[in-house]
């Protein structure tokens, strides 16, 4: 038993070691992961707009390609809640998000083991809208619809950020594309008429989000 025991405490020390291994040769190539804590709004003409806070459902990967100290380019598969609030009026607000699957391309430079910058392109996919309604800040309607066509279900967005020598990364995002699909048609509850809810609602949502780690090299380094 107690040499089974060795032979298991050997194998866990192994692989903690190969995890905290430090890659030092270039290219690298490596998974980072990791949340996204947003605070968003929405360029809505007209209207009061209030800053929203999303810390879930939010989740990063990332593949990186180092190809020195200080400049490499990444990709990779995100999830994330992209909404804003805003009032139609002043006893009714509304509050809508999507949520979206996203592919992003970036470059990196600077002291990629410390502080430097990013920026790129993501090209995200509406999957699931939900929106509610308050009306003197009591819930009147809500309801949420799978892959709706309320929404642009492709959206593009530009970020840029900086990753410090902490692991805190802090990026802004703008939507240059239109949350909402204006040409969008419901029939009215009351009266039956077709109408477009959203015709004279142009929205581009932008935010700040704060993230931790989510470039750090893990146990998924490999060199090239």
């Amino acid at each position: 038993m107690k040499k089974y025991l060795a032979i298991v405490v050997l194998m866990m020390f192994s692989f903690t070691s190969f995890a905290q291994k430090k890659v030092s040769s270039y290219p690298q190539t490596y998974w980072s992961s990791g949340g996204e804590w947003i605070f968003s709004a929405g360029t809505v003409a007209d209207a009061n707009n209030v800053l929203r806070w999303a810390p879930v459902i939010n989740l990063q990967n990332f593949l990186n390609f180092d190809t020195s100290d200080n400049f490499g380019w990444f990709t990779g598969f995100n999830v994330r809640n992209v909404g804003f609030i805003f009032d139609e009026s002043p006893t009714v607000r509304k509050k809508v998000r999507s949520y979206n699957v996203g592919i992003p391309v970036g470059v990196k430079f600077g002291n990629l083991d410390g502080k430097f910058f990013f920026a790129g392109y993501e090209l995200e996919r509406s999957v699931n809208y939900r929106e509610r309604t308050f009306v003197d800040e009591r819930r009147v309607d809500r309801f949420n619809v799978w892959f709706s066509d309320r929404v642009n279900p492709w959206q593009s967005s530009l970020f840029f950020g900086i990753n410090y020598r902490s692991g805190t990364t802090l990026k802004f995002k703008y939507y240059p594309s239109e949350f909402f699909n204006r040409n969008f048609t419901a029939t009215d509850s009351n009266t039956g008429a077709t109408i477009r809810p959203y015709e004279n609602i142009q929205a581009n949502v932008f935010y700040v989000s704060l993230s931790f780690d989510v470039f750090s090299k893990g146990k998924f380094a490999f060199l090239d």
